[in-house]
């Protein structure tokens, strides 16, 4: 029982840590909620931007690897 006090004192006192390091009056949660919404903004439009390379391709008759290194564009992205 001692070695969970002991571990919950410990998880306090870094919970407490690093809401100071977050700065007064910070929510992490709201921050993390919209980090989520911002990547998943970002997801959707990397996926439309990915259906509109893949209809220039068919259009060009050509792959979508030779429409990202036309303009330069990353294969991971």
């Amino acid at each position: 029982m001692h070695d969970r006090e002991a571990r919950i004192s410990e998880l306090e006192a870094a919970v407490a840590e690093l809401q100071k390091e977050l700065g007064p009056g910070e929510d992490a949660q709201k921050i993390v909620s919209r980090h989520i919404k911002l990547l998943h903004r970002y997801n959707e439009a990397k996926d439309a931007a990915q259906i509109i390379i893949g209809k220039l391709a068919v259009h060009k008759q050509t792959t979508i690897r030779q429409i990202h290194d036309d303009y330069g564009l990353m294969h991971d992205d």
